[in-house]
C-alpha cells in the first residue's frame, strides 16, 4: 500500500492532464465513478491492481503516482508538528490535510522552515557575540565611548551657569570623546567587512573554522593518508594551501594530518570499518582488537567515510578550560561555535574523572529531539614533569541512534547546546537565562 494518501490527487492530475473524464476512467478500470471520486479526493487508500490498472490507463510508471514532491511537503508538516511539544497534532490525518488543503499546507511547511533557519540564525548570532573576542571588545568600547558623551552632554545641557574653565574642559572632552568613537565605529566596521562573502555567511572568524571547512569538504577524510603508500604530509598541504590561508591554520592542519597518518597506520581502512560493524560501534572492543588507545579509536571511527544510506559520525574535543578546540558535527545535534558548551555534556564530566571511560545516552533539546549514544574521556596532553601542571584534554564521540543499538533508555541525559539557547529553564547547570522563549 502506497504510504502517502496524496496518490488520488495525482491521479486526479495526471486524468484532468490527459482530458479524461472521471467516468470513463472509472469504467475502464472495472470501478465506480463515485468509488475513483473518493480516490482522487485521497479519501480512500489505493494499492496492487488496482493502482497498476489506473497507472497503466494514465500511462505513468506507478512510482509516479505513489511518489512526488509532496514527500518533502509532508516530512517539513512532520517536522512543525513534532517541534511543538505542548500541541497534539492529529498526524493519522496528516496527508489528508496536504491532499485537501495544498495551499495551507504548504504555507506551513514555508514557515516551519523559515522557523528553523531564524532560529539557527538567531544561534549563530548570538554565539558569535558571545565567543568572537574582537566583535565583543569592539562594540564595548563603542558604547563606553556613547556613555562618556552622554555624560558629558548632560552636564552641559542640565547647568544653567558653567565656569568657563570648566565648560572649555567639557567641550574637549566631548571632542576627544567623539574622536574615540569615530576610530571605534570605523574599527568595526574595517573588521566586519575584512571577512569575506563567505566568511560572513558561515561567520568564519577562528583558525579553528577554517580548518573545521575545509576538513568539512572531505567529510573529515582523507584518502591520501589511506593505503600502505600514503602521501607525505608536506606534500598534501603543499597541494591545499589555496584552502588554507592563513599560517596557523596551516600548522594546524600539519597537526591534524600527522595524527590521522598515525591512526590510518594503525586501524587499516581496509580493515576497520568491518571490524567497527562486528564490534557495534564499540570504542572499547576496537582498542583492544587494533591494540590503540580510546582516543585514536575516537578519532579513527569520526574519520570514516559517511555511508550514503546512514548518518555520519561525530566528535568533539577540549582543552581543560571547557573551550571547544575541535568539532566534527552530527545531524540532530548542535555544536556551538569553538568556545564553552552545554556543561552536562559528557565531554566536561570526563574532564572531572581524567582516565576513566564515559559512556552515556544522550538527548538534545530542540524542535527535533534525537538520541546520541556518546564515549567521552579525559587524558593527558604532553609529558609530564614534577615542575610542570598535568594538562588535559577531554574527547567526545558522539553515535547516531541508527547507527548502534541501543539499551537503556531510561538513563537517558537530558542536555543542551548552550545556556544561551536552551530552552530548559529548571537545568541545575545553567549559568545565564536563555533568550529563547518556553516554545518548545
Amino acid at each position: 500500500m502506497p504510504k502517502s494518501g496524496l496518490t488520488g490527487t495525482r491521479i486526479r492530475e495526471r486524468r484532468l492532464q490527459l482530458s479524461l473524464r472521471q467516468s470513463a476512467l472509472a469504467r475502464t478500470v472495472g470501478i465506480s465513478a463515485t468509488y475513483l471520486n473518493l480516490i482522487e479526493h485521497n479519501k480512500r487508500r489505493i494499492g496492487g491492481k488496482l493502482l497498476l490498472d489506473l497507472s497503466r490507463e494514465l500511462g505513468v510508471d506507478p512510482t509516479t503516482l505513489t511518489e512526488g514532491a509532496e514527500a518533502e511537503l509532508l516530512e517539513a508538516l512532520r517536522d512543525a508538528a513534532t517541534g511543538h511539544r505542548n500541541i497534539t497534532a492529529e498526524m493519522e490525518h496528516i496527508e489528508d490535510m496536504a491532499g485537501r488543503y495544498p495551499g495551507w499546507a504548504q504555507l506551513l511547511a514555508t514557515q516551519q522552515r523559515q522557523i528553523v533557519g531564524l532560529e539557527q540564525t538567531t544561534a549563530a548570532l548570538t554565539d558569535r557575540l558571545t565567543h568572537d573576542p574582537h566583535l565583543a571588545s569592539s562594540l564595548h568600547e563603542v558604547l563606553s565611548v556613547v556613555t562618556a558623551i552622554r555624560s558629558t552632554s548632560a552636564i552641559l545641557a542640565g547647568t544653567g551657569d558653567v565656569d568657563p574653565e570648566w565648560q572649555a574642559r567639557f567641550h574637549r572632552n566631548m571632542y576627544e570623546d567623539s574622536q574615540r568613537l569615530a576610530q571605534s565605529s570605523q574599527a568595526l566596521v574595517e573588521y566586519l567587512d575584512s571577512t569575506s562573502q563567505d566568511e560572513m555567511d558561515t561567520g568564519l572568524t577562528l583558525p579553528q573554522e577554517e580548518l573545521e571547512t575545509w576538513l568539512s569538504e572531505r567529510d573529515f577524510h582523507i584518502q591520501e593518508l589511506e593505503g600502505p603508500d600514503p602521501l607525505p604530509a608536506s606534500v598534501l598541504l603543499q597541494g591545499e594551501q589555496g584552502l588554507l590561508g592563513s599560517k596557523a591554520v596551516q600548522n594546524m592542519a600539519l597537526d591534524y594530518i600527522d595524527l590521522y597518518a598515525q591512526d590510518a597506520n594503525a586501524m587499516p581502512l581496509s580493515d576497520f570499518p568491518g571490524a567497527m560493524a562486528e564490534a557495534n560501534f564499540d570504542p572499547a572492543v576496537l582498542a583492544s582488537r587494533f591494540n590503540c588507545d580510546l582516543v585514536q579509536v575516537f578519532r579513527r571511527m569520526a574519520a570514516m567515510p559517511t555511508p550514503k544510506e546512514g548518518a555520519r559520525i561525530g566528535l568533539v574535543q577540549c582543552d581543560g578550560s571547557g573551550t571547544l578546540t575541535f568539532r566534527k558535527s552530527v545531524d540532530g545535534f548542535v555544536l556551538p561555535r569553538f568556545g564553552a558548551a552545554c556543561p552536562l555534556w559528557p565531554l566536561y564530566q570526563a574532564l572531572a574523572r581524567p582516565m576513566s571511560p564515559i559512556r552515556q545516552l544522550v538527548e538534545q533539546s530542540g524542535r527535533s529531539v534525537s538520541k546520541f549514544l556518546t564515549y567521552a574521556i579525559s587524558q593527558p596532553t604532553g609529558p609530564a614533569g614534577f615542575d610542570m601542571p598535568q594538562v588535559f584534554r577531554s574527547t567526545m564521540l558522539i553515535l547516531p541512534g541508527d547507527r548502534v543499538e541501543i539499551a537503556d533508555e531510561a538513563t537517558c541525559l537530558p542536555i543542551g547546546t548552550s545556556c544561551r539557547i536552551c530552552p530548559r529553564s529548571d537545568c541545575i547547570a545553567r549559568r545565564e537565562p536563555s533568550i529563547l522563549q518556553d516554545g518548545f
